[in-house]
């Protein structure tokens, strides 16, 4: 056998034995999202008449969706949920990171997995500890109240910020990870070079290790753009989108269109706003970690 034949060979090898793997994502990955993209052209329902026959009825969905003025409402909560939350996840699991940074084992064995219980709990568990916390009655009102300062309804004067406070708590362990692996890689002769150059804390951290982080920071960026934007059962379970549509994200108003107005057709088309927008952003993401 030639080397030709054998190269040819070793390519039909690999393509045999990554094929198992093709076909499950096709399955599972791509014909979900053709799916979705094909009822979101239709009049697809749950009940009624036009659940027994299914019609392709083109852009309908879409006007009627951007005519909407609470999916403009839903795409802002959405946005403003998503960018509390990446900045209180970056910017809380990074502190905590540095913070364990160069520390001995037993401090780094207590603490990591101490944030790694809020990470690890279901979104519905989560919510619930958030709600009591939270509450009218709830723990921090008991504080206050021993304090003698004057109690807050959370969840009904500022809504939004405490449902992104939860999400904060239950996603900041998986920023301290990445952060605290992507610490542990930067060079310390480095910055001893640049303590000895005579620099500060504050220059060393701007000049020195963000730069050696920053792809870190930007996968971590992407990851935690994509997990929130399908957060639901977090905010259904502590608000319901509510009051009003102070908390309703576009999986919520989603959820609402398709399962209790039924309209399959017409969550199919919100639900692809959240497609755009994570792709947009992944690109967005990816272009800048290609940067130098």
């Amino acid at each position: 056998m030639n080397k030709k034949s054998s190269r040819l060979f070793a390519e039909a090898r690999k393509t045999v034995l990554i094929l198992p793997s093709m076909v499950l994502l096709l399955i599972f990955f791509v014909t979900p999202i053709l799916l979705t993209v094909y009822y979101s052209f239709t009049n697809l329902a749950l009940s009624g008449e036009n659940a027994k026959q299914l019609k392709f009825i083109g852009l309908s969905n879409y006007v009627s969706m951007f005519k909407d003025r609470t999916v403009r409402i839903s795409i802002v909560n959405t946005l403003v949920f998503l960018l509390g939350s990446l900045i209180g996840q970056q910017v809380l699991g990074f502190l905590i990171a540095l913070n364990m940074r160069n520390r001995n084992r037993i401090f780094r064995g207590i603490v990591g997995p101490v944030f790694l219980a809020g990470w690890i709990m279901p979104e519905v568990v989560v919510a619930l500890c958030c709600s009591t916390f939270f509450g009218d009655e709830g723990t921090l009102n008991q504080i206050f109240s021993f304090f003698h300062l004057p109690t807050v309804e959370f969840l009904f004067a500022i809504p939004m910020a405490t449902v992104i406070l939860a999400n904060i708590w239950h996603g900041t362990a998986f920023s301290m990870m990445n952060f605290q692996s992507a610490l542990d890689g930067v060079p310390a002769d480095i910055e001893e070079a640049a303590k000895v150059d005579g620099a500060g804390p504050f220059q060393t951290m701007l000049r020195i290790i963000l730069p050696c982080i920053k792809n870190t920071i930007a996968t971590n960026t992407m990851l935690n753009t994509l997990s929130t934007l399908g957060v639901f059962g977090l905010i259904y379970m502590m608000t319901g989108g509510g009051p009003g549509t102070k908390t309703l994200t576009l999986p919520i108003f989603m959820y609402r269109q398709a399962f209790i107005s039924q309209q399959l057709g017409y969550g199919t088309a919100i639900s692809m706003i959240l497609l755009v927008i994570g792709i947009v952003l992944s690109v967005f993401y990816t272009r800048v970690m290609r940067k130098d």
